[in-house]
């Protein structure tokens, strides 16, 4: 079998998120107290505890989704023998998860991925004022669809294709009344489904530029390695593995579309027949199983899920 892990995005937090694998492995409890001290907050408390208003907030729900899939990942090497780079044939994250997914490739440390999503939530928060941005799911969309309905309905505003999930999901971003005009024209181009969506801000759109910048300065602060396996980049759907382009790709990230459909069927095509989910949630193994039919997927997150995983 050819493996790729995968590491989920924003909206797949929870309260309780990682409890159970810190109370259990001790490799675990290393991570979060590592991502704690790196931010100098207790974010493993809030991720244990809540409250979830507060662990939903951009700025904490990123580099906690990060520490839970990267202690995930060090319980799998400590307890099934995984390797990453003698195991694993690439790897991708949605989103925020690309950082994690470098994170477990090495080419970021857990202290300095943790910092930079703080960054990244905070300015992504900040880039757009409150209420002035919107975000609509076209649910039963294909991609050329949803792309005609965000020209149309931008009218000189902002309405750009922020995902491509895949499985018929795609996801709208930009100006308030830009977002509202284009579900509107979904409904009555008979688009299965259409919702604005409830978020803290526009992601993944030209709204973004602040935030693009701002993490364009920070990821030339941190020290970058180039990644023991393959990472596949949203904005690319393809791998990478040059320093440079990586961080170019981070950057393109912030306003650009994640284009997770394409990059699991690239996935797909170069081989890969395995995806494992490592983390919290299971909403990426979903999409994978409506995009490599053929392909196996499993979500890996809790003393359970390690135990049913492979001993290499």
């Amino acid at each position: 079998m050819a493996r790729a892990l995968i590491f989920p995005g924003q909206g797949s937090q929870a309260v309780g998120m990682g409890r159970a694998l810190a109370e259990a492995f001790p490799q675990a409890r290393a991570v979060f107290e590592e991502v704690d001290a790196a931010l100098g907050q207790t974010l493993s408390r809030l991720m244990f505890e809540g409250p979830v208003e507060e662990l939903t907030l951009t700025a904490n729900a990123q580099p906690a989704l990060m520490a839970a899939s990267l202690a995930t990942l060090r319980v799998l090497e400590a307890e099934r023998g995984l390797d990453l780079k003698r195991d694993i044939a690439c790897v991708a994250g949605h989103s925020l998860g690309e950082y994690t997914a470098l994170a477990a490739a090495g080419t970021f440390s857990i202290a300095d991925a943790a910092r930079l999503l703080r960054i990244r939530g905070e300015a992504m928060q900040a880039a757009v004022a409150p209420g002035a941005g919107a975000m609509a799911a076209l649910i039963g969309a294909e991609i050329a669809a949803a792309h005609a309905i965000a020209e149309e309905a931008a009218e000189g505003a902002v309405c750009d294709v922020a995902n491509d999930n895949g499985g018929g999901q795609v996801v709208l971003s930009g100006d308030h009344a830009a977002v509202e005009r284009a579900v509107a024209l979904a409904q009555a181009r008979g688009i299965k489904r259409a919702v604005m969506l409830n978020v803290s801000a526009p992601f993944h759109c030209r709204l973004m530029a602040p935030a693009a910048q701002a993490m364009r300065a920070a990821l030339a602060e941190v020290a970058m390695h180039t990644p023991v396996v393959p990472v596949y980049a949203n904005v690319l759907a393809a791998p990478v593995t040059d320093r440079d382009a990586i961080r170019d790709a981070l950057v393109a990230q912030v306003t650009g579309t994640v284009r997770w459909r394409e990059s699991v069927a690239a996935m797909a095509a170069g081989g890969i027949d395995c995806f494992n989910e490592i983390g919290t949630g299971r909403v990426l193994t979903g999409l994978v199983k409506r995009i490599a039919a053929g392909a196996a997927a499993s979500a890996v997150g809790t003393p359970d899920d390690v135990a049913a995983f492979p001993t290499f």
